[in-house]
């Protein structure tokens, strides 16, 4: 399922924008799950508080704080996200591109230009999918790009997600987070710990050291193992 963001303060562009998807996913068999907003500041409090999209459509001139604000806080936020600018003035495409826009598109011409960045942000969104880790509880959606993930720590029932500026814990064992991720990038280093090896710099004195100079022990039981499928894993890579 790909979630969605309308943000838009004027009700019938929302209610088109909204009409344009639905016969997009229709034509095309998709899953989506669309949240609407008529407030930039509204949208933001809830990506703040955790709120997850993998797409959002974002008008720019909005009372207030206007989608040329709002778009650099909702990257920090949420950084793999794809903000599709909506404006009815063209002198916001050549500064849409620095914000890292995905799409620029014309109120002028909503119908083929939205239906054209749907199709090509559907065809990014699913390349990725492989490539992320979705926790989905009754009160909590978010995703975690597999790429971001430093390691993954048993702490009690739980299992902790931790990327390079954010932990996000499931309660779920180590063993069933790891089955579900099923990629060779991660190992085990420890019966409590899985690393992924993209991300670790050195071993040394029965440690990994990663990127961001953490450095996790390795149990030496997996000592001899955890240095052949680092050699292994970087020998197929090169």
């Amino acid at each position: 399922m790909i979630r969605i963001a309308i943000c838009d303060d004027d009700e019938s562009l929302v209610f088109n924008n909204k009409r344009i998807i639905g016969e997009y996913v229709k034509k095309n068999k998709e899953i989506v799950d669309i949240e609407e907003y008529s407030n930039g500041e509204f949208l933001l409090a809830d990506i703040q508080e955790g709120e997850y999209f993998d797409l959002i459509l974002l008008d720019i001139e909005m009372p207030h704080k206007d989608g040329m604000e709002i778009a650099p806080q909702i990257k920090k936020y949420l950084p793999h996200a794809l903000i599709v600018f909506v404006t009815s003035h063209l002198k916001y495409a050549v500064d849409s591109f620095a914000l890292s826009i995905f799409r620029y598109v014309p109120k002028q011409e909503i119908q083929p230009r939205l239906e054209q960045a749907l199709n090509d942000a559907f065809k990014y969104i699913k390349l990725q999918q492989n490539d992320i880790y979705t926790i989905h509880t009754q009160n909590r959606f978010e995703k975690i790009f597999l790429k971001d993930v430093l390691y993954i720590q048993k702490s009690g029932k739980n299992a902790v997600l931790v990327t390079f500026n954010t932990q996000a814990k499931v309660r779920k064992s180590l063993s069933q987070v790891y089955e579900e991720i099923n990629k060779k990038e991660f190992i085990y280093i420890d019966r409590g710990c899985i690393v992924n090896i993209i991300h670790i710099m050195q071993v040394k004195n029965g440690e990994v050291v990663l990127k961001n100079k953490e450095t996790l022990p390795i149990s030496r039981s997996h000592i001899q193992s955890t240095k052949e499928l680092i050699n292994t894993f970087w020998g197929n890579e090169l």
